[in-house]
């Protein structure tokens, strides 16, 4: 923390450092949003990365450290996998009219 006069106001400021190990691992949201699909995989590889709006750190990009919640579930016997494939949908009905019109005449 550091301190700032400027007439007869004092004024404290702070100043915070984000370490990276590389410059390239700063990227924009912008360019984050453009290629995604490139950054997921690299995080996936265990790269980590640091999100800028503006030029200004804002987030990390980091990959997941173990098993994820419901892997850790099945892993303790808390809950078991579905054994059995989810049943069939219904194929949907067709009207002739809008769905409001069906309402309107149920409700006659």
């Amino acid at each position: 923390m550091g301190l700032l006069a400027v007439g007869k106001n004092v004024y404290t400021y702070v100043v915070s450092l984000v370490a990276t190990e590389n410059p390239s691992d700063m990227i924009g949201l912008r360019h984050l949003r453009a290629h995604l699909s490139s950054y997921v995989d690299d995080v996936k590889a265990g790269k980590t990365f640091t999100l800028t709006e503006h030029g200004k750190p804002v987030a990390r990009l980091v990959p997941l450290a173990g098993q994820s919640a419901y892997e850790q579930l099945v892993a303790q016997g808390v809950i078991q996998p579905a054994s059995r494939q989810p049943a069939e949908v219904e194929s949907p009905i067709t009207a002739a009219g809008p769905v409001s019109d069906l309402v309107a005449e149920q409700r006659r």
